[in-house]
């Protein structure tokens, strides 16, 4: 610390700034005397003319240490007991106290918008930020033009930023802003690329030609001075536009207590102060006394449990249990249909139905499902004059025939399943076989629906299980749902429901009589039981399978079962015994079936010294010179060469030569000429 001495006594308080004189003094004094009084430190505030901005003491503490910066504002160091502080966006001032002044754009539905025009020229780098909050998926945002066009343009469509440049490049942003949170919207122009960044993520680029900003040129902000003007890209902008800039240098559309250089404001229309919400719950928007709770600018519904969708105008019919317990319940936009299965007999009566006049939609397809043995039945008939549509079972084939229109316009169909359906089996078609001008070539299955059937729309007939209702049915079986055009055909009256069905599209039965059986129900066919000697009926949907223990076969389990009927015995002969079969097999063969060849030698009788010789189903012995017989089992005689008067002979066994011709003496045993 340096001492000062001062012997000027003239006490001349200057400003804290005057042109030509050096900032104000920044640091520490001690014992400073005028006139050899002392003046710092002061015995008291009256004892000194003049303090301002002097505190006691000399502490060269870092003033960021105190956190001066506000709204996360960045404090850094600038020498001794100096800071600055770099504020995030939207704040402003010298410890970030200040926030950018939000301005609300069509309240209640107004036509707003704010122009303001350009002082400097920002030069070829031109960046345009702003915040904006929004539930409007259309409007404008920004444009740019100077006296001739406009340049440069900002808007929402489908809820995501648009950017056209020139009036020709376009760049449309991958992400939607109309979620009701503030999001940062920055476009950059730099040279011969634009690119938008949404919320700190680049959103996408496109190469430009170059623009240039000019003093004197217009910025629209949330539409034009002309109404039509701005319905060319998506109407005036609802919502909240905050912090707008170009380049770092602001358009404020209210001013912050912070001076800040800013581009000049020209026209402010039907702008609000701040970011209100409108009230969306004064009319209560909620349907079906749903309980309304407001949001910025949107509201939510709280529903009842039978209710749905946005304002509670989806009824969720289906948890109202409005179907008889045999029907399953299938809901619809606006309404729903009970499902079920109808078993058709020959006690039923034909089902009949028709329009409620109010079917708009056009009818492409017929769509059912059936369950029956029989080879020919009506399975559904619809006729309006001379229009009509049969779908039918003939000779086990699903056929169609379809006849619409009248004179040169009269077209008909007639297509034919190539499978045979009467296996008892669920089937299901909802597709039509066409034959194009009767060329059996071009017959095949439709990819898509084909023709159409909107005679039905109006004062058409239909018919489930017949022709008509005086016809009678001629069916025998089940039938699931069915539907033309995607509406069903009900089983049930109107009167069998616990409630109307709401939905404007339908169609309705007319006919009680004789109701068919609801369900899918076959006839009694194992009741009582078909089966003879303990055999398990099985129900196979009119038809019936027995099944048999092993003694008893036949459809019914009526016949012993033969066990040799299969010629089981392979090499051998088949015997029944109870439940069972015996094989006895042929020499050469063993086995339970007698599948086994023996070899016929293992076993064979030849007596020793003899060789076995294998044959089929048989052998043979071959006997040495001194044994004989089938299994060699005989000694081998002599034989004696005789010489007689006509021929020459052999005596075997030990026979001897006779003295008459043709004949020997036989030893004991032995017999016969030679």
């Amino acid at each position: 610390m340096l001492p000062l001495a001062c012997q000027r006594s003239a006490r001349v308080p200057l400003p804290s700034w005057l042109p030509g004189y050096p900032s104000s003094f920044l640091g520490c004094f001690r014992d400073v005397f005028v006139d050899s009084r002392l003046v710092w430190p002061a015995v008291s505030a009256e004892a000194s003319d003049v303090q301002e901005n002097i505190t006691a003491g000399c502490s060269d503490k870092d003033k960021c240490e105190d956190g001066p910066c506000q709204n996360r504002g960045r404090c850094v160091s600038r020498g001794w007991r100096s800071y600055r502080c770099e504020c995030h966006r939207p704040y402003e001032g010298t410890n970030c106290e200040d926030e950018y002044i939000t301005a609300r754009f069509g309240n209640k539905d107004l036509e707003s918008y704010a122009v303001f025009s350009l002082d400097d020229d920002p030069n070829d780098a031109v960046t345009i930020s702003m915040f904006i909050r929004t539930r409007q998926a259309s409007g404008i945002l920004l444009i740019l033009a100077n006296s001739t066009s406009q340049y440069l343009r900002l808007w929402q469509e489908e809820g995501r930023v648009k950017v056209q440049v020139n009036n020709f490049e376009t760049l449309i942003g991958r992400g939607a802003v109309n979620d009701g949170h503030f999001h940062l919207v920055t476009v950059k122009l730099e040279g011969m690329a634009a690119v938008l960044i949404q919320s700190a993520q680049s959103r996408g680029s496109m190469p430009i030609r170059p623009i240039r900003t000019h003093p004197g040129d217009l910025v629209f902000v949330g539409g034009l001075l002309d109404a039509r003007a701005s319905a060319s890209f998506g109407g005036y902008f609802k919502g909240c536009v905050q912090d707008l800039r170009i380049n770092s240098k602001p358009l404020q559309f209210y001013p912050i207590a912070t001076p800040v250089e800013s581009y000049s404001l020209e026209r402010l229309v039907n702008v609000a102060r701040g970011c209100s919400s409108e009230n969306a719950c004064a009319v209560n928007p909620c349907l079906n006394r749903g309980v309304c709770y407001s949001m910025w600018d949107d509201f939510i519904c709280n529903c009842p449990p039978n209710t749905a969708g946005q304002r509670c105008e989806e009824v969720l019919w289906c948890e109202l249990s409005p179907c008889p317990a045999m029907a399953v319940c299938q809901p619809l936009s606006q309404g729903f249909e009970c499902l079920s299965n109808v078993t058709f007999s020959v006690e039923s009566s034909v089902l009949h139905y028709q329009t409620n006049g109010q079917i708009k939609r056009g009818l492409r397809s017929v769509s059912l499902r059936f369950r029956t043995r029989q080879a020919s039945a009506t399975l559904i008939h619809a006729q309006r004059d001379s229009d009509y549509l049969t779908v039918s079972l003939l000779n086990a084939h699903v056929v169609m025939e379809l006849q619409s229109g009248a004179g040169k316009d009269l077209h008909k169909a007639t297509v034919q399943s190539k499978g045979l359906i009467r296996d008892g089996e669920r089937s299901q078609h909802s597709r039509w076989i066409l034959t194009v001008d009767g060329e059996e070539k071009e017959r095949g299955v439709s990819t898509t629906a084909a023709g159409n059937l909107d005679f039905i729309r109006e004062r058409a007939d239909i018919f489930l299980g017949g022709l008509s209702v005086d016809t009678g049915v001629n069916l025998t079986g089940c039938l699931g749902p069915v539907e033309i055009g995607g509406l069903a055909l009900p089983f049930y009256l109107n009167t069998e429901l616990k409630l109307p069905r709401p939905q404007g599209e339908k169609f309705a039965r007319t006919n009680a009589g004789r109701e068919p059986r609801h369900g899918c129900w076959g006839a009694s066919v194992c009741a009582p039981n078909p089966c003879n000697n303990q055999g398990v009926c099985e129900d196979l949907f009119d038809l019936h399978r027995c099944t048999c223990s092993s003694e008893w076969t036949g459809p019914l389990c009526q016949h012993p079962t033969d066990s040799c009927f299969s010629s089981p015995c392979v090499f051998g002969h088949c015997t029944n015994v109870p439940g069972a079969f015996e094989c006895a097999c042929e020499p050469g063969f063993s086995g339970e079936r007698c599948e086994v060849e023996v070899d016929m030698c293992e076993y064979s009788r030849c007596s020793q010294g003899a060789s076995c010789l294998r044959g089929f189903k048989s052998y043979a012995c071959l006997c040495p010179q001194n044994l004989t017989g089938e299994y060699c089992e005989l000694p081998q005689l002599p034989v004696s060469t005789c010489t007689g008067t006509r021929w020459d002979y052999s005596c075997f066994n030990g026979g001897n030569c006779s003295e008459a011709d043709d004949s020997c003496f036989c030893p004991s045993g032995f017999t016969g000429q030679w």
